[in-house]
């Protein structure tokens, strides 16, 4: 299953993502909206593995202090073809493509390595946040008219680890 450590959205920001999965679900096209689990909020995933061994973690959380990132949720992208997961791009930036790549650096370089799939390594690596999945292709155009539209300019505030498999969060950092 999926074990990933994640990039948590500042209050506004993660309220006006929220506000988009409303919006879409109101459309009745499918969000993240559909989930109400305290657990499900928007973030950028900075790092995806089979495992997270303990000892990484345990890095993780030395690494990295509490600390605000500009980010900036830019236009609309897709992954897949018949059925679409459609999220808002996060425009890379230096501060953030570093991020990424010390996360990444830290969790593989600590005890065993884990299973990591290509699309996360620094360099293959899109940053993004969820708002619709298995959206079928006709519907692409509501989506783009409903939640289509302006950058939204926010900050990453925390690190969470998110175990898919107990489905359970937990921060790395707390908020600054």
């Amino acid at each position: 299953m999926v074990q990933s450590v994640e990039l948590l959205l500042d209050p506004d920001t993660d309220a006006a993502v929220r506000a988009q999965w409303a919006a879409l679900w109101d459309r009745g096209i499918a969000s993240l909206h559909r989930v109400q689990a305290e657990s499900n909020r928007p973030h950028v995933t900075l790092f995806v593995a089979h495992a997270i061994p303990d000892e990484a973690e345990e890095a993780l959380r030395r690494a990295f202090s509490p600390q605000s990132l500009p980010i900036r949720l830019g236009g609309l992208i897709c992954f897949g073809s018949r059925h679409v997961t459609v999220a808002r791009q996060v425009v890379p930036t230096a501060s953030l493509l570093s991020l990424q790549r010390s996360v990444f650096d830290v969790a593989v370089g600590t005890g065993e390595k884990p299973r990591i799939p290509p699309h996360i390594a620094p360099g293959h690596w899109t940053p993004h946040v969820t708002l619709s999945r298995r959206v079928r292709a006709d519907r692409l155009g509501e989506v783009v008219t409903t939640v289509g539209g302006d950058d939204l300019d926010g900050h990453g505030v925390a690190l969470r680890r998110w175990d898919g498999d107990a489905k359970r969060e937990w921060l790395l950092t707390p908020p600054p």
